[in-house]
C-alpha cells in the first residue's frame, strides 16, 4: 500500500538512543533526509529538524533504504562502569565495636547527609533511571533501556540535538567522573565516600579507657563483690539492673572527654534517669502505681526486682558490762549467708553504761555502706536501726514509744521499747522487751506482754497502711510486719540435771527434747501470749546462763537451769510475707551471761504513696564519721602490725 505521494508504507522501526550510538544514527538521519529530498524532487514536506528518526525513516523509498544498507539495530543498554566494592562497615560489628573514628579512616555520614568533618563531597551521578522509548510494539517496551540524565538530555526528544563532538565530550566527562570514583571514591548507599587522608606521621596509640584516675577509682567494683550478680541470681533471684563499669569496658567504648566520663559515672553507679522524668516527677504527689512516685512500683522494682528485703534482727542482754567485745563481726556479719542484709535492727537489754560507745562500735563494724537511721533508749533498753545508705530516701519519719512494766515507773530495767516507720509501702514495727525474771513467774510475763501491746502508742503521725485491719487495743495489728525480740525470760520446766543430761546426749543442734519443756513454746501454742506470732525453728543451744568468759553454764551455787530466754518472734498481716532464713546464737561473744541471738529474714515489700511524712535522707552523720574514722584507724594499725611481723627476724645460735 502506497501513500498519496507515491512512497510505499514502511513498517516503523523503534530505535532507542544510547550514549555511544547516538552520533552515528544522527549522521545517518541527515543523509537519509537529503537523499529523500533529492529523490522526491521537492514533493512532499521535508522533515523538520526536531522530527525523530523513526518518523523520518517512514518517508524513505525502498531502494534508497537498500543503497544505504540500513540494518535493523537491536538496542543494547550501555555497560555499567565496573566499580570497586566500597569497604562498608558491618552493622553488627559497628554496634559492638563503636569507636571514635580518627582522621586516617574513611568517614561516612550515618544519615547520608554530609561528612562529619565538614569536607565537601563530589556530586555523583544520580541512580540510573528508566528511559522512555517511542510508542511501538510491545516488544520494544520490554527492551526499554537504562540511560543517564546526560544521555536523555542529548536524545532527539530533548530541546536540541547534539552532534557527535558534543556527545563525545559528554562521554569523556562522564568517563572522567567514573574514573575519579574508581580511584578511591566508592559508592556507599548512593553517597560517595571521602578519599582517605593519610597523616604525615603515625598517630600515638590511644589508651582504651582514658578516664581520669579518680573517676576510675570512684567507680571501681570491689574484687570481693565481682560475683555478686551471679550469686544473687542463683540463690536469691535478685538481679541488679544497674550497669557496671566492667560492662562499659567490655564493649570497647573509649572515654576521651568530660561528657563520656560523666556518662560512665552515671551508668556504673546509678540507674540513668531520663530528663523528661526529672521534669515531670513530683514526690509530694504520687499514686500507688504512678511512675513518678518516689515510693511507687517503678522505684521499688528498680531497687528490689524481687520485692524482698533482707533484715537482720538481734537481741542481747549485755548484763550491764562496761567491757564490750573486741570484735562484733561474728555477731553482725555471720559467714552464712555470704552477703550482708539490707537492714540491721539490734535490741539490747541491760545495756552498757556508755550507749554512744556501743552505737559507734556497731557503725564501725557495719562500715561505710550503712547509716544509723534511728536509735532510741528506755533506761537500759537500747535499740538501733541501721540501713543501707542508698535506701534512706524511701523511709518515712521514724517514731518510737516506750512502756514501763515495773510498778515503780522510775525503775526502767524492765519494759518495752518500740520503733516504727514505713519503707516504700510496707509498715514495720520493731519491739524489744525485757520481761519479768524468775522460773515460775509465767503469769507476770504474760501481764508484761499485755501491757505492752495496749500501752505502746504507735503510730503517731505516719498513717496506717491498712486501718481496716487494725485494732486500738493491740499495737501489733496496726503494722504490716512486726518483729518482737528481747529477753523474755521464759525458762525450761525441768531440773538442771535433766537438762545437762539432754545437752550431753545431743552435743549438736538437735534440741527438740529441750523444747518440749520450754515455757514460751507451750504458752504460744495455747494462744495466751504473742497471738498471731511465729518463731523459726531453734537449732542452737540455750542462750542463758553462762559463766562470763566461758562456754560452761552456771557453775555457781545457784546452779540455774540453762534456758532459751532470748528470742525473736515475728508477725505479718499477709500470709508468707516473712520468711525466716536463719535463726541462731553467737557463742563467740562471752562478755555476758547471755549469748546474743539473731535471726535473718526476707520480707516482701509493697509500693506506697508519697503522701506520708518522709525522713528525707536523715541519719546520724556524726556517728557515721566517727565510726568510719575508727574503722580506718583499726585497718592501719593492723597493716602496721603485719608489716612489723614480716620485718622481724629470729636469730638462732648454734
Amino acid at each position: 500500500m502506497s501513500t498519496p505521494n507515491g512512497f510505499p508504507q514502511h513498517s516503523r522501526v523503534c530505535l532507542t538512543r544510547s550514549m555511544e550510538g547516538g552520533a552515528v544514527q544522527d549522521l545517518q538521519a541527515k543523509k537519509a533526509g537529503k537523499a529523500a529530498k533529492k529523490e522526491a524532487g521537492g514533493e512532499g514536506t521535508p522533515p523538520k529538524i526536531g522530527t525523530p528518526i523513526s518518523e523520518t525513516l517512514k518517508l524513505l523509498p525502498e531502494e534508497l533504504k537498500a543503497n544505504m544498507k540500513i540494518k535493523s539495530i537491536t538496542p543494547r543498554p550501555p555497560r555499567k562502569p565496573r566499580l570497586e566494592r566500597a569497604a562498608s562497615l558491618d552493622e553488627k560489628s559497628w554496634r559492638k565495636w563503636r569507636r571514635f573514628r580518627t582522621s586516617q579512616e574513611s568517614l561516612t555520614d550515618p544519615n547520608e547527609t554530609s561528612s562529619s568533618n565538614g569536607s565537601l563531597q563530589e556530586a555523583s551521578p544520580s541512580p540510573p533511571t528508566r528511559g522512555r522509548a517511542s510508542p511501538c510494539n510491545p516488544c520494544c517496551q520490554q527492551d526499554s533501556l537504562h540511560s543517564s540524565p546526560d544521555a536523555l538530555e542529548a536524545s532527539p526528544v530533548g530541546k536540541s540535538r547534539g552532534g557527535a563532538s558534543d556527545l563525545g565530550k559528554r562521554a569523556s566527562e562522564i568517563s572522567s567522573a567514573f574514573g575519579g570514583l574508581l580511584r578511591g571514591k566508592g559508592f556507599a548507599g548512593g553517597k560517595p565516600r571521602l578519599s582517605q587522608i593519610m597523616p604525615a606521621r603515625p598517630l600515638p596509640p590511644m589508651e582504651l579507657n582514658v578516664a581520669s584516675h579518680s573517676l576510675r577509682t570512684a567507680n571501681r567494683i570491689d574484687s570481693d563483690c565481682l560475683d555478686y550478680r551471679h550469686y544473687s541470681q542463683h540463690k536469691f533471684g535478685r538481679v541488679s539492673s544497674s550497669l557496671s563499669d566492667s560492662k562499659l569496658q567490655g564493649n570497647g567504648t573509649l572515654y576521651d572527654n568530660c561528657s563520656t566520663d560523666s556518662m560512665k559515672s552515671t551508668f556504673s553507679v546509678l540507674t540513668p534517669i531520663r530528663a523528661k522524668d526529672v521534669r515531670s516527677r513530683s514526690y509530694l504527689e504520687g499514686s500507688l502505681l504512678a511512675s513518678g512516685a518516689l515510693m511507687g512500683a517503678e522505684e521499688l522494682s528498680r531497687y528490689f526486682p524481687d520485692r524482698n528485703i533482707g533484715i537482720f534482727v538481734a537481741t542481747w542482754n549485755m548484763q550491764g558490762q562496761k567491757e564490750l567485745p573486741v570484735n562484733l563481726d561474728d555477731f553482725l556479719l555471720p559467714t552464712d549467708p555470704d552477703f550482708a542484709q539490707d537492714m540491721y535492727v539490734i535490741g539490747v537489754q541491760e545495756g552498757c553504761p556508755d550507749r554512744r560507745e556501743w552505737e559507734i562500735r556497731l557503725q564501725e563494724t557495719l562500715g561505710p555502706h550503712y547509716v544509723l537511721l534511728h536509735s532510741a533508749a528506755h533506761g537500759v533498753l537500747y535499740m538501733s536501726v541501721f540501713i543501707r545508705r542508698d535506701l534512706i530516701w524511701f523511709c518515712s519519719e521514724v517514731e518510737y514509744a516506750t512502756v514501763t512494766t515495773r510498778i515503780v515507773s522510775q525503775i526502767k530495767t524492765k519494759g518495752a521499747l518500740g520503733i516504727c516507720f514505713t519503707f516504700f509501702g510496707t509498715s514495720f514495727l520493731f519491739i524489744t522487751s525485757h520481761f519479768t525474771s524468775g522460773d515460775s513467774k509465767v503469769n507476770e510475763r504474760k501481764l508484761d506482754y499485755n501491757k505492752t501491746i495496749q500501752a505502746l502508742t504507735l503510730p503517731k503521725n505516719v498513717p496506717d497502711t491498712n486501718p481496716y485491719r487494725s485494732s486500738s487495743s493491740d499495737v501489733t495489728t496496726r503494722f504490716d510486719e512486726v518483729f518482737w525480740f528481747g529477753d523474755f525470760n521464759f525458762r525450761l520446766n525441768k531440773d538442771r540435771e535433766t537438762v545437762d543430761s539432754i545437752l550431753n546426749q545431743n552435743p549438736g543442734t538437735d534440741v527438740s527434747k529441750l523444747l518440749m519443756y520450754d515455757q514460751l513454746t507451750s504458752e504460744m501454742s495455747r494462744g495466751s501470749i504473742f497471738k498471731g506470732f511465729q518463731e523459726a525453728d531453734i537449732h542452737f543451744r540455750p542462750s542463758y546462763k553462762f559463766d562470763i568468759g566461758k562456754d560452761s553454764y552456771d557453775t555457781t551455787s545457784k546452779q540455774r537451769t540453762p534456758s532459751y530466754t532470748d528470742r525473736v518472734v515475728f508477725r505479718s498481716r499477709y500470709k508468707d510475707d516473712i520468711q525466716a532464713v536463719k535463726y541462731s546464737s553467737c557463742p563467740v561473744i562471752k562478755t555476758s551471761d547471755h549469748r546474743p541471738v539473731f535471726a535473718l529474714f526476707r520480707v516482701k515489700l509493697r509500693p506506697g504513696r508519697d503522701n506520708i511524712p518522709l525522713a528525707a535522707g536523715q541519719f546520724d552523720r556524726d556517728l557515721y564519721l566517727i565510726g568510719i574514722r575508727r574503722r580506718t584507724t583499726r585497718e592501719l594499725q593492723k597493716r602496721l602490725e603485719q608489716k612489723d611481723q614480716r620485718s622481724s627476724s629470729i636469730c638462732s645460735i648454734s
